[in-house]
């Protein structure tokens, strides 16, 4: 009889090392070939694998060396069809990012796609990876106020579908672990709709485009939310998860990672996902807080699961970090030695658990 487990899985993104964000600004001022940045890129996609698995990762992913603005809109890269501007998303700091740059040129269509990543991670990986996807609602923000003249937004719509849906299907086809879907904008969506229809016209987009997958596939796909987590600090934590996670989990999705750790009341969340989880879904509830400087201990860790069984059934419950690490190329705020130690704690934790709740 198989023994059961708690899954752990990273969300994504690893921080870059210095050689690569530096050999980034050096492409952007055309004093880089993009190949030779890809190289670069690819050099350090090794070297963070290598690592993930000698940490013990059984599941890793390829720490998203080659998305270099990020994970936000790493499809849209070195594309001429966007202008700079675009959803400005403030953060806790005081400083914005651009989440989606507006299109300027019409079709709609994919510059790079994850797919790409992941052949590459598969072919030097010893064990099973995953690869995250941008979810189509961020991308929805991209079609400008304005409009496109002899395209409307329904167009726009329909192109946007058919990208993604094909994106995640060559990822499983592939052979992707899990295709994390990152909806990083669905907590944000409430700070800046609090009626809640702009998160409920998200959660529609994204469940028409899973209406493409069978029902094996669907076991495949997850949905990661959080409140960002850039520089050290956050864009929607303020937004009481009671008004998320009941929308959330009606996506037809079979695993979702949601953040925990940072949370201000981490039990209240568990709590609530308890009462929201379908018998169908997993959830991977966060372990560790990358933004936090402080070094999770796998006692900590352990501690967090057990409360979550409480509330959690085990066989639906896995173990994830509250969010990727350095998810924007550029952030130096968490050095990668750190990371790892917090991945290792994540690890070495959730094996903890798993005995103390017997299983094995």
């Amino acid at each position: 009889m198989n023994k059961r487990v708690i899954p752990s899985e990273q969300i994504g993104s690893i921080p870059r090392a210095p050689e690569l964000i530096n050999a980034y600004k050096l492409f952007k001022d055309n004093r880089l070939g993009y190949d030779e940045l890809c190289n670069i890129a690819e050099s350090e996609t090794l070297k963070v694998m290598k690592d993930l698995e000698q940490l013990g990762c059984e599941v890793i992913s390829d720490g998203e060396q080659r998305k270099f603005d990020g994970f936000a809109h790493y499809c849209l890269h070195n594309s001429c069809c966007y202008e700079p501007n675009g959803l400005l998303v403030d953060f806790s700091d005081g400083h914005s990012r651009v989440f989606a740059p507006h299109l300027k040129v019409a079709p709609f269509k994919y510059e790079h796609t994850a797919d790409e990543f992941l052949q590459f991670a598969l072919e030097h990986s010893n064990v099973p990876v995953k690869q995250a996807v941008i979810s189509p609602s961020m991308l929805s923000l991209v079609y400008p106020n304005k409009g496109l003249e002899n395209y409307n937004h329904q167009q726009f719509i329909e192109d946007l579908i058919e990208q993604h849906v094909n994106e995640v299907k060559r990822c499983l086809e592939l052979g992707a672990h899990k295709v994390q879907i990152d909806f990083t904008e669905a907590r944000l969506s409430l700070k800046l709709d609090p009626s809640g229809e702009l998160l409920n016209s998200f959660v529609d987009l994204i469940n028409k485009c899973l209406s493409h997958f069978n029902e094996n596939e669907i076991s495949r796909i997850g949905i990661h939310t959080c409140p960002g987590a850039d520089i050290d600090s956050t864009h929607s934590a303020e937004v009481d998860y009671k008004y998320l996670l009941p929308t959330l989990f009606e996506i037809n999705a079979g695993n979702f990672y949601v953040a925990i750790r940072g949370e201000k009341e981490p039990e209240k969340a568990l709590y609530l996902l308890g009462n929201v989880i379908k018998p169908n879904q997993r959830v991977f509830i966060g372990v560790t807080n990358p933004i936090s400087k402080e070094i999770e201990t796998p006692e900590s860790v352990c501690d967090l699961l057990l409360t979550a069984a409480k509330y959690i059934p085990v066989e639906q419950l896995g173990s994830t970090d509250d969010c990727g690490f350095s998810p924007f190329a550029d952030d130096i705020s968490t050095a990668r030695e750190v990371a790892y130690q917090k991945i290792k704690a994540r690890l070495e934790g959730t094996k903890l658990a798993e005995k103390k709740l017997g299983l094995s």
